[in-house]
C-alpha cells in the first residue's frame, strides 16, 4: 500500500487479520470493508491519519454523521448504523489489544438501537405447500429444489451452509448433515426422515446427470451445468417455489426462522435451538422466544373468555 497512510494500513492489517486468522465469510469482510473505507473517508476529511490522533470524540462524531448524513450522504437507519460500528469498535479493539494503541477511543462510543424485529416464520401448512412447489416439474431440477428446501428448513440451515454441502457432510444411514456456519463453525444437526428421503432420491436419481454436464465437484447441489449451486440460483428456487405456492416474502431465512420457531412451540429447549442454529450466544436464539410468547398471547386473547 505505497502511499497509504498508518490508519490506512492498520485497517489493511485488520481485515487481514479477520480473514487469515479469524476465517471470516467473504461477504462479511467485503461489508467491514465498505463500512470501514466509510470511516476513512471521515477521517481524511479531518487532517488524521495515524491511530493515536482518534479519539472518543472522533468516533462520536462519525457515529452522528452516519445518522444524519452528509451532502452526498443519505442518513443512515439505527441498523445499517448499528452495523458500521461493528467494524468500527472491533477495528479500535483490534489495535488496543495488539498494543498499536494506548487506549480504546471506540469503546465507549455506544452504537444506536435498532428497533426489535421479531423473526419471519410461517405456519407448518404454508412450509409443506412451498416444499409441495419445489417438487413441481421434471426431475432433475425438481428432485433437487425439494431437497435444497428440505435441508433448509429440516436443519435451519443458512443458504450460505446449504449451498456449501459437500457430500462428505451428509451421512444418510445416521440421518446426520455437519454445516460449516459462520467463521468456519461446524455444527452436526440431525435431519428428519423427510429431508433424508428428499436428499436420497436426488443423489441417487438426479445429481449423477448433473455431475456429468461438469467438471466434476464434492459439492451436493449442482445446477444445470454441473457446478455447485449459487447462493444466487438458491434463492431462484426459493422464489420460484413461493410464487408457485401462493406465498409473499419469503426467503431463505423464513425457512430458518420457521425451523426455530416450531422447534420452540414443540417443546425444544431453547439451548438446544442455540446449537442447532449455530448461535455463538443463547440470547441471538432467545429472539425466537418472544415469537412464541406472542403466538401464545394471540391464541389467549382469541379463545378465553376473559381474555377481553
Amino acid at each position: 500500500m505505497s502511499g497509504a497512510t498508518p490508519l490506512e494500513r492498520a485497517v489493511a492489517g485488520w481485515l487481514t487479520h479477520l480473514d487469515v486468522e479469524r476465517g471470516l465469510a467473504a461477504h462479511t469482510l467485503t461489508a467491514y470493508r465498505r463500512d470501514l473505507d466509510r470511516y476513512l473517508e471521515h477521517t481524511r476529511a479531518l487532517g488524521l491519519g495515524r491511530p493515536e490522533e482518534i479519539t472518543e470524540a472522533t468516533v462520536s462524531d462519525f457515529l452522528r454523521a452516519l445518522r444524519t448524513g452528509g451532502p452526498d450522504r443519505r442518513p443512515l437507519a439505527a441498523s445499517s448504523a448499528a452495523r458500521t460500528m461493528v467494524a468500527v469498535r472491533g477495528f479500535h479493539r483490534y489495535l488496543a489489544a495488539e498494543g498499536l494503541t494506548d487506549q480504546d477511543p471506540a469503546r465507549a462510543v455506544a452504537p444506536p438501537t435498532p428497533p426489535s424485529r421479531l423473526p419471519k416464520a410461517i405456519p407448518l401448512d404454508e412450509v409443506e405447500r412451498l416444499l409441495d412447489a419445489a417438487s413441481l416439474g421434471d426431475p432433475p431440477m425438481s428432485l433437487r429444489d425439494r431437497a435444497l428446501l428440505e435441508v433448509l428448513y429440516g436443519a435451519g440451515a443458512r443458504i450460505s451452509e446449504a449451498v456449501g454441502l459437500d457430500l462428505d457432510d451428509i451421512d444418510l444411514d445416521e440421518g446426520v448433515v455437519r454445516l460449516f456456519g459462520k467463521g468456519s463453525k461446524q455444527r452436526v444437526v440431525p435431519l428428519g426422515s423427510y429431508a433424508v428421503r428428499a436428499l436420497g432420491e436426488y443423489l441417487v436419481r438426479a445429481r449423477p446427470g448433473l455431475a456429468a454436464q461438469g467438471p466434476g465437484t464434492p459439492a451436493v447441489f449442482l445446477g444445470r451445468r454441473g457446478r455447485r449451486l449459487s447462493r444466487q440460483s438458491a434463492w431462484a428456487v426459493i422464489r420460484t417455489a413461493a410464487e408457485r405456492a401462493g406465498l409473499e416474502k419469503v426467503s431463505p431465512h423464513t425457512l430458518r426462522h420457521s425451523f426455530a420457531t416450531h422447534l420452540l412451540d414443540g417443546g425444544a429447549d431453547v439451548r438446544v435451538v442455540q446449537e442447532l442454529l449455530g448461535h455463538a450466544s443463547v440470547t441471538t436464539t432467545q429472539i425466537y422466544t418472544l415469537v412464541t410468547a406472542q403466538r401464545l398471547r394471540e391464541v389467549y386473547a382469541q379463545a378465553h373468555p376473559r381474555a377481553r
